[in-house]
């Protein structure tokens, strides 16, 4: 659902974006913090915010950081 905020952020097109890792961090909603594969051998890590439901607002991409690998571990940033 963030995968066209993240193109337009970054400023690329992603043939391939599929998540491989997730880890969650409840605030006030849910910070989730995502592994996505962009091609054959980059990755990114994204930090989307999901609002509480009575809100009802979609995810929206707060941050990101690229030249990642599939190994690199997945933090808080």
């Amino acid at each position: 659902q963030v995968k066209v905020q993240f193109e337009i952020q970054a400023n690329m097109n992603c043939a391939v974006f599929a998540a491989v890792e997730y880890k969650t961090q409840v605030v006030a909603g849910i910070i989730y913090f995502i592994k996505v594969q962009v091609s054959d051998d980059d990755y990114v890590h994204l930090k989307v915010f999901q609002s509480l439901p009575y809100e009802n607002q979609g995810p929206s991409l707060v941050g990101f950081q690229t030249g990642k690998t599939r190994d690199d571990p997945l933090t808080y940033f």
